[in-house]
This record gives C-alpha cells, sequence and structure tokens, in this order.
C-alpha cells in the first residue's frame, strides 16, 4: 500500500471514529504518516540528505 493511501485511509477512519481512544491513536498514526510522507519529498527534492549525519 501506498504511504498517500494509507493516510487516506487513517483520515477517512478518523472521520468516522467516535470513540475519544481511538481517534487520539488515529490522531497520532495520521500525523507520523504524514511526516514520514514530508521526509520522503524533502528527500527527493534534495531538500535534506537520506544519509546518516555520523
Amino acid at each position: 500500500m501506498l504511504l498517500e493511501q494509507h493516510i487516506e485511509e487513517l483520515r477517512l477512519e478518523l472521520n468516522a471514529s467516535v470513540d475519544a481512544v481511538e481517534r487520539r491513536d488515529l490522531e497520532l498514526e495520521l500525523e507520523l504518516a504524514r511526516a514520514e510522507l514530508s521526509v520522503i519529498i524533502a528527500e527527493q527534492e534534495g531538500q535534506v540528505s537520506a544519509e546518516p549525519p555520523f
């Protein structure tokens, strides 16, 4: 599954969720997935280095 698809599925689940604990878990997972996608895009555009700093 593509990361973009995973983000969309999480967003849809979050919109349908009524349980507070489940919503919090989905919000956290969605935030992590979006951050991961941002890093991938930044690496592809050469804005950050994919190599470790040491």
